[in-house]
């Protein structure tokens, strides 16, 4: 039987682990997650240990990042087979602090990038991205980690952080990994989980309609005559709502009709009362 990952909980004892790494000489490398583990975390796991000498995974449900309380109170919390899944790679540490270790008393500080957050996931979920912003730093710093891996299926994301990064000048480098997709093209996520059956099977649509947008937008089509109609098959295939379904530029997040240089497709959509989001390379 292989053992899972230490399981360390305090900070400080997280700290005495990693300085006696780095006077070893060793590369330490973070997977920061919020558990509810699947390939497309297990894939990050992988390029980190390809990377570095020591891996760390952070278990931690940050309650900031979250908009609805709802959302938050059911959100997956799976931490005996996350590390049971973690134990083949090798991980040296699951850090899976409480929130008082994250946030203690009398935490007020929140850190914010502006611009990159104002639209797609920003402008529906007002605070999400200081919420991530703030807990990433916190990760960052209490991990001391040299390397940090982040999947581009969350590319707002990944693009904020690396901002934010490079804006307080972090000293880690932050490595963005292809996004894992199940059987249909569904992009990996935790929030996959919480939907039914019936929405299983409908949820491929999302990732099909993208492809077929994104082959016509490299043909030279304009996005404006092509979301109505993907829209309607969506919300015919059985999806409540389609919240935007947008061309941006890959690096600042401009808004295009066309794709001019280096561009991706975004979308998110609600289906069995789940978001869902995704984004592909135009």
């Amino acid at each position: 039987m292989v053992n899972g990952p230490e399981i360390v909980r305090a900070r400080d004892d997280l700290r005495a682990r990693v300085d006696a790494w780095h006077a070893d000489g060793a590369v330490v490398g973070v997977v920061p997650t919020m558990g509810a583990l699947h390939d497309g975390h297990l894939s990050l796991v992988e390029a980190a240990k390809r990377d570095c000498d020591r891996v760390i995974v952070t278990l931690f449900v940050n309650p900031r990042q979250f908009n609805n309380a709802s959302d938050l109170d059911t959100y997956p919390r799976t931490e005996d087979s996350d590390a049971a899944k973690l134990a083949p790679f090798g991980v040296d540490v699951l850090y899976a602090p409480p929130v008082n270790e994250v946030y203690p008393a009398g935490f007020c500080t929140t850190v914010s990038v502006a611009g990159l957050t104002d639209v797609l996931c920003g402008a529906h979920r007002p605070g999400h991205f200081d919420g991530v912003a703030t807990v990433v730093t916190k990760l960052f710093t209490q991990t001391k980690a040299d390397r940090a891996y982040f999947g581009q299926k969350d590319y707002q994301q990944l693009q904020v952080v690396r901002r934010m990064a490079t804006d307080l000048d972090l000293q880690v480098a932050i490595v963005g990994c292809p996004t894992v997709r199940e059987t249909g093209g569904l992009a990996m996520s935790s929030r996959n989980l919480k939907l039914t059956a019936e929405g299983r099977a409908a949820a491929p649509a999302l990732a099909r309609e993208m492809r077929d947008i994104a082959l016509q937008l490299r043909r030279g089509g304009a996005l404006d005559g092509l979301r109505a109609d993907a829209t309607a098959r969506l919300l015919k295939a059985g999806f409540e709502k389609v919240e935007y379904l947008e061309l941006r530029g890959a690096e600042d997040l401009e808004l295009l009709d066309r794709a001019v240089g280096p561009a991706r497709l975004f979308a998110a959509a609600w289906l069995d009362g789940v978001r869902l989001i995704d984004n592909i390379e135009v």
